[in-house]
């Protein structure tokens, strides 16, 4: 007598007992033969296919009853299909929907950061201050171009101190102007006995 690996002999008993359950089995059972193994992959086969029937019916009859009608997004297209390849889609997905903030690879935080870098300078008042975070940004972004962690590479470029504060001086000298513009306007509409004497 060989001794039987454990689980052949556990896929041979539930072979042998579905056979018994659909009346398939020899009832002598102490007679075995070597077509049990070829056997145990017919009746793998059939179930598998047996399976994949249950649940293509079980499919149809909930579409017939309409548990798939009002789900989310029905009738509408597939956000995000269509465009460029992405292998980080899930990421900024994830991201985005979650609206995580300082979470992921550096690369992708450095562009999310980037994108955004104007409207935050332009919330400093001090051109120390701006210069400050332009240098932060340059040296973030060039210690993320030096990992060795892996992940997305990182295309964010770094950005020019003098240009910048440049450009922050110039958008906040445009903003002065618009103020002024729009209090002057506001005035203009009051009606004379409202207006400050000046």
């Amino acid at each position: 007598m060989t001794a039987e690996n454990p689980r052949e002999a556990a896929e041979r008993y539930r072979f042998e007992k579905w056979q018994r359950e659909q009346g398939f089995a020899p009832e002598d059972e102490g007679e075995e033969t070597d077509a049990a193994a070829p056997a145990s992959k017919a009746a793998r086969a059939y179930s598998a296919a047996d399976r994949a029937a249950v649940v293509e019916t079980a499919i149809q009859q909930a579409m017939r009853r309409g548990d798939f009608d009002d789900l989310p997004g029905a009738g509408k297209p597939i956000p995000g299909l269509g465009g460029s390849h992405d292998p980080d889609w899930w990421i900024r997905r994830k991201i985005e929907s979650e609206k995580l903030t300082g979470l992921g690879p550096p690369a992708l935080r450095l562009r999310v950061e980037d994108a955004e870098f104007d409207a935050r300078l332009d919330e400093l008042s001090r051109e120390v201050d701006v210069r400050e975070a332009v240098e932060d940004f340059n040296r973030r972004v060039i210690e993320a171009r030096r990992q060795l962690l892996g992940g997305p590479p990182v295309v964010t470029p770094t950005r020019d101190v003098e240009a910048e504060v440049s450009a922050w001086g110039d958008r906040r000298a445009a903003r002065v102007v618009r103020a002024h513009q729009e209090s002057d306007a506001a005035a203009r509409r009051r009606p004379w006995w409202r207006r400050p004497r000046g």
